[in-house]
């Protein structure tokens, strides 16, 4: 087996993988795929559970080399930010899925210190009227 090279973030998680990288291309072997992101290649297309995506006008999709990371992100409507010199790449959470939160006007749980160290988690809060002031130096 090959030694993991590349890092791939996905869901909060990190997972070590081994991957072919190639230009600005990063591929990675069809049980990588499953292993790492949970994603198997069946005859029907790219599978995880009882969902399938049909694989369609994606040749370069899936070759000797292996499945192509930004492809299967394309094909899962997910961005991906992709750095093939830092070897890593990092999945965003699909459209659908982040109008469905905002459409719930549900913020998601965090969990941040004061200046004092003091932490405070937003869902101790719930049902009471928050402030949130953010601020970047950039």
């Amino acid at each position: 087996m090959t030694e993991p090279n590349f890092t791939i973030l996905d869901d909060g998680r990190a997972v070590a993988v081994a991957a072919t990288m190639s230009r600005n291309r990063v591929r990675l072997s069809a049980d990588t795929l499953q292993n790492a992101l949970g994603w198997e290649l069946k005859p029907q297309g790219l599978c995880r559970n009882d969902r399938c995506v049909a694989i369609t006008g994606q040749a370069d999709l899936v070759t000797d080399d292996g499945v192509d990371l930004a492809g299967v992100a394309a094909l899962l409507d997910r961005p991906l930010a992709l750095d093939v010199d830092a070897r890593a790449a990092c999945f965003g959470a699909a459209a659908a899925d982040r109008a469905a939160r905002l459409a719930s006007l549900e913020a998601p749980d965090f969990t941040l210190p004061d200046l004092a160290g003091r932490r405070y988690t937003l869902s101790d809060y719930r049902g009471k009227k928050v402030l949130l002031v953010a601020y970047a130096s950039w």
